[in-house]
This record gives structure tokens, C-alpha cells and sequence, in this order.
């Protein structure tokens, strides 16, 4: 498998990315030095490029730090090597009230923490469709990349619908990013239809299930609620719909067969079904420390065969899978996966 990826022209990243979230202030508390350090590590086992988020308490603070000491510590080419992609997410509330000065000074705000005159990729999510302005929103944007302080543009958990729309606004979307795992396939579905198109490609989060996908529960009990965190609400509601925990049980065992064979964990064979997807450019793994970036850099290291993606197809077939296309399910406020969701991250309410 190779370890990069030209998501656009003369734009290469690293085919694994590290995510960013476990980084914010509501995972506990950070050790900035050593959040500096474990993110040059990552550089160092071929991770280079970072995902983070406006939304993300901290972390576009803390990765320009590791920019500014890499090129200190390892010279300017090094930290230009560096692929930063961020997100622009406003909250419910201001939808209504969109404005071109409120997304620049988003950007201006994202610039000046990730210490850099051009942000690599800025990735728009929106909550609503009822409110219109998504598609001013994207032009906006698309000024600024024609300004020269984006050098790329993309989107976060649109549907295949809203992202014609986009694009047929003239917006040149490099990539979306978005949920993509082995329980769940919704981005195979229209989107993938759409990608073959107009030549999108995915960043994807959620390859690991937010750690379900792991040895961990493989013969495990079906968990009972309350669960430990929201990010585990969410997966196991992900569990249900794929076809419950027999089922889930099922592919683990499968999963654990296959990374037996191939020398490393579930997770990373997960990961690894999800980069050998179409239309998948890189999956976005977070990681707690040092050793933990090590392993996710071997998610590159493996390639699937034939028979190890026609034994998860078989599993996987037996399953319901998750209806309707991209983040259908999550926009629904009233349903179960929907309710779950904070709507307004930037002031701290839900």
C-alpha cells in the first residue's frame, strides 16, 4: 500500500492521519509539552499530516506549537512537510445569520493559532439543512482560498444532495470527510456515486468505533448502559444498527482472524479495510501517545487480500447496515443517533 495520497494537484498527505479531537479540553486533562511531543512522533513514524477543528478546544494551538518546534528542531523543510487540515463548524445557532465576515474571521482566528499565512485544508460542516446558507457559506470560503489564506477547500458530513448543490455553485471541493467503517458502509451508497463523478475523495474518521473495534470487547459481554463516554453511545447505537452484538461479535472474531495472519491488531485491519475502499484518500486515527501513533503508522504497512475482504464481506452481509446516506441519521435531533449530538460547540451549550 502506499503511504501517500495526492488529494489534489501538487497536494500530497499521508494516507493516515492524526486525529486531533483526543486532544481537546473535554477528553481530560493535557500535558502540553508532551501533546507536542507525541505529535512530532507521529510525524516522525510517516504520519504528516493533522486533522483538527475550530471546535476542538486547544489542538489548533497545540499543533502549531509542534510546527514551530519542528522547524526548530528539525529545519523549515520539515515543518512545511507538515499538512494541516482543519474545520470551519458553526454552531446551530448562528446558522440563520451566516455572514462572509463570520467565516473569515473564522479563518483569520484558525491562521493565527496554527501560526501559518495559508491553512492547507479548511473542511465546512453544517447542522441544517432547513437554514439555505450553506452554499454562500462555501463561496465565501472559496474567496478565501482564491485569496491565498486557503489553500484548499472541502466539507464535513454533507449528503450526496447538498454536495451536488456545491458543486454546482462552482465550488472546487477537494474532499470530504466523514464516517467510514466496516459496520458502517453509508458512504459506499450515493456518495460514492457522486465521488466518481466530480472526483471527491474521504477522510474518515470512525474506523475504529470508537474503540470497539479492538481485542478489548472481542468475547465480551453486550455493554450495558450508562457507557463510559458519548463517543461510546454513539458507536454502540452504530453496533445496533449494523445488526446487534451477536452479529458485531461475529465480525470481531473475523477481524481477529485476519490481523492474526497478518501480524498486528483488529484495529488496524479495520483501519486498513477502510483505506482499501474507492474514493477513500486516508483515515484520521487519534492517538493517546507515542506507541499509540506507532501502531497507527502501521495501518499503511498492510494490505488486504482477496480473501481477507471477501471473509469480512460475509459478516458484513449478514448485518442490516445503517440506512440513508451521509450523517442522515445524526441530523435527525429527535432520533436516536441525532439526540445525542452537541449542536453548539464553540459556545460550550448543546
Amino acid at each position: 500500500m502506499t503511504k501517500t495520497f495526492e488529494l489534489a494537484p501538487a497536494y500530497t498527505i499521508s494516507r493516515v492521519i492524526r486525529g486531533g479531537w483526543q486532544l481537546a479540553g473535554g477528553h481530560g486533562a493535557i500535558d502540553r509539552a508532551q501533546a507536542v511531543d507525541d505529535l512530532i512522533a507521529a510525524f516522525d513514524a510517516g504520519i504528516t499530516t493533522y486533522d483538527c477543528a475550530d471546535i476542538y478546544t486547544g489542538v489548533e494551538e497545540l499543533i502549531g506549537a509542534a510546527r514551530l518546534k519542528l522547524a526548530e528542531t528539525r529545519g523549515q523543510a520539515a515543518a512545511s512537510a507538515m499538512r494541516v487540515h482543519t474545520k470551519l463548524v458553526p454552531d446551530l445557532d448562528k446558522l440563520a445569520g451566516i455572514s462572509r465576515d463570520y467565516i473569515r474571521g473564522i479563518v483569520e482566528q484558525s491562521l493565527s493559532r496554527l501560526k501559518t499565512e495559508q491553512l492547507d485544508l479548511v473542511q465546512f460542516h453544517w447542522w441544517d439543512y432547513s437554514f439555505p446558507g450553506y452554499v454562500d457559506a462555501m463561496r465565501w470560503l472559496n474567496e478565501l482560498r482564491l485569496e491565498g489564506k486557503v489553500r484548499n477547500v472541502g466539507t464535513t458530513n454533507f449528503d450526496s444532495v447538498r454536495l451536488r448543490e456545491i458543486f454546482d455553485a462552482g465550488i472546487p471541493v477537494v474532499s470530504q470527510q466523514l464516517q467510514y467503517s466496516v459496520l458502517d458502509q453509508r458512504p459506499a451508497g450515493a456518495l460514492a456515486t457522486l465521488a466518481a463523478e466530480k472526483g471527491i475523495k474521504f477522510l474518515c474518521y470512525g474506523t475504529v468505533a470508537g474503540g470497539f473495534l479492538s481485542e478489548k470487547w472481542l468475547g465480551q459481554p453486550e455493554p450495558k448502559a450508562p457507557l463510559e463516554n458519548r463517543s461510546l453511545v454513539k458507536y454502540k447505537l452504530i453496533i445496533d444498527d449494523f445488526g446487534g452484538w451477536d452479529l458485531f461479535q461475529s465480525l470481531l472474531k473475523t477481524l481477529s482472524a485476519i490481523a492474526t495472519r497478518h501480524g498486528v491488531d483488529i484495529a488496524t485491519i479495520a483501519s486498513a479495510w477502510t483505506l482499501a475502499q474507492p474514493h477513500v484518500a486516508a483515515v484520521i486515527v487519534g492517538a493517546r501517545n507515542q506507541a499509540h501513533a506507532l501502531a497507527n503508522a502501521g495501518i499503511m504497512d498492510v494490505t488486504l487480500t482477496e480473501m481477507d475482504l471477501a471473509e469480512i464481506a460475509a459478516v458484513q452481509a449478514e448485518g442490516r447496515g445503517l440506512e440513508g446516506d451521509v450523517y442522515t441519521l445524526e441530523r435527525d435531533r429527535t432520533g436516536r443517533h441525532g439526540s445525542i449530538m452537541h449542536y453548539n460547540l464553540n459556545d460550550g451549550r448543546t
